[in-house]
């Protein structure tokens, strides 16, 4: 028979004291929930519902109404992991922002994320309360929390299907952008007393937005010009000081009074586009700190909720979810696109790719920790609204992509291209990776035309390397070893992923690698 410790008598009448058996228990379950996170990743994809509602999943059975019986109720914790771990999924999501699909689209982004979160706000917050009955603070407060959309639950669902680039473009802009505008929203709203002004807001909103970018902007662009310049001794060093200066723009931004969101996406969206040294471990690390953080995120969230409570909420959520579904954001997307004559099938996409995610759920924390009346409620509503209208928009997407005629043809593959400093030669080493639809396939070494003072040193085919002559054809799958001074790295760059889109004759007949990454 095991017998348990007797409890020091100056210890008695207080917590238990933490213990490395304690922790070895903690470590069990945390490294448990994540396996089985990962293992859910894999039937989500298989069956086209976002990852979200699987980890949310875990959480509820975690909780006091499931089989783990965990007790958790803190709303003030679950509000600061969850913005700890918005700023690593901003990030994220940040440096896998192509610049090239973004800028045409920024204006048109811009708009949806602003003026499209007014519309939004106001025609959910007057269905919240004409058709459910909510007072107007609540019904603002859920009108703002639900008008932030999830770049993670769009894409994870999206990803198989290649989409026009100003649609991804936009939708990945408007979600990167919209945080920013309505967690400034539904603090003010969750604040004790009205709102006196409403130009008042506006002004805050452009005040704090202002500065955010204003500090993201700057933040990147010195990090990125750094880390090209510094050659650091290992290259695991690379993905870590990314993330610290993603993180700087974001504690820079908010104690400047600004918009912290804002400016870790816009710093990050520097970094991802400024072809740093290492960059695909660069991005591999990245992308795996974002699942942790949505992991979770998710399970925390998924603790916090008392499923047992949930049932008089449930109406309520289906009629709001259904006035933002079919009315509020359609109305923003028209809206806000009206003057850039975006096609009808284009519109239609984009209003039903609102899907919503961690954020909304997230944000409904604040009126918990605020003392907001019926505070508790509104997380209800928000969370069921999430649940029901993810699984209902997530599996339909690739359908309604597929019958508005939006997918596109596969285009050739991007080059994987890796570079890192030679800082005593004063040159870079890069490594290119061949992928199957390049057209750099069947091109020799000399029709490469690589700018003078870079040149293919080494070939490696079915794991044998060999040092190529200038008749040597190159074939998918091959890796190459470049070496190229500092003047003309970017040239040779530019080049190689010029003649992977367009061929031998990429420059000839127009086509360029500039600007791709």
């Amino acid at each position: 028979m095991y017998a348990s410790p007797r409890v020091p008598r100056a210890c008695q009448g207080r917590e238990p004291p933490l213990t490395v058996h304690h922790l070895n228990q903690l470590l069990l379950v945390c490294s448990l929930v994540l396996l089985v996170a990962v293992a859910a990743v894999r039937i989500s994809s298989r069956s086209g519902l976002p990852s979200l509602l699987v980890y949310l999943g875990i959480g509820v059975l975690m909780g006091q109404d499931g089989i783990g019986h965990i007790h958790f109720n803190s709303a003030e914790v679950t509000q600061v992991m969850g913005y700890a771990a918005l700023v690593v999924i901003l990030a994220e999501g940040g440096l896998g922002t192509k610049w090239k699909e973004v800028r045409p689209v920024l204006s048109s982004a811009s708009v949806l994320a602003t003026a499209g979160v007014a519309v939004s706000v106001g025609v959910t917050a007057a269905g919240a309360h004409y058709l459910v009955g909510l007072d107007w603070r609540q019904a603002l407060i859920i009108g703002a929390v639900v008008s932030s959309t999830d770049a993670a639950a769009v894409f994870s669902v999206l990803r198989r299907i290649p989409l026009p680039a100003r649609v991804t473009g936009t939708l990945e802009a408007e979600s990167g952008f919209n945080d920013a505008p309505v967690v400034i929203l539904v603090v003010a709203f969750s604040q004790a007393g009205p709102v006196e002004h409403w130009y008042t807001l506006v002004g805050e909103i452009a005040l704090e937005l202002a500065i955010g970018a204003a500090v993201g902007l700057a933040v990147g662009w010195i990090g990125s010009w750094a880390l090209r310049r510094v050659a650091l001794p290992a290259s695991g060093l690379y993905p870590i000081a990314v993330m610290a200066i993603a993180v700087t723009a974001y504690a820079g931004g908010a104690l400047a009074h600004g918009s912290g969101f804002l400016a870790v996406y816009l710093a990050s969206m520097m970094l991802g586009n400024a072809k740093l040294p290492h960059w695909p471990a660069t991005r591999g690390f990245a992308e795996g700190l974002g699942w942790i953080a949505q992991i979770g995120m998710f399970v925390v969230l998924g603790l916090l909720v008392t499923p047992h409570e949930l049932g008089d909420d449930i109406l309520p959520a289906l009629v709001i979810g259904l006035v933002l579904t079919m009315v509020a954001r359609p109305l923003s997307v028209v809206f806000s696109l009206a003057p850039f004559r975006v096609p009808w099938q284009e519109q239609v996409l984009m209003s039903w790719a609102g899907l919503r995610g961690a954020v909304p759920i997230i944000l409904a924390t604040i009126p918990m920790v605020n003392g907001v009346e019926g505070s508790r409620r509104i997380f209800n509503i928000v969370f069921v609204l999430v649940v029901v209208y993810t699984l209902i928009q997530g599996p339909t997407l690739p359908w309604l992509a597929r019958k508005l005629r939006l997918g596109e043809q596969g285009e050739a593959s991007d080059l994987g291209i890796e570079s890192a400093p030679l800082e005593r030669l004063r040159g870079h080493l890069l490594s290119v990776s061949i992928p199957e639809g390049s057209r750099m396939n069947g091109v020799e070494v000399n029709e490469l035309r690589l700018p003078p003072g870079a040149a293919v040193t080494l070939v490696v085919r079915e794991g044998k390397s060999f040092v190529p002559l200038p008749t040597t054809v190159l074939r998918h799958d091959d890796e190459l070893l470049v070496v190229a001074t500092d003047p003309v790295r970017d040239a040779a760059e530019r080049r190689l992923r010029a003649v992977a889109h367009g061929g031998k004759l990429a420059d000839w007949l127009g086509t360029s690698g500039a600007g791709s990454r």
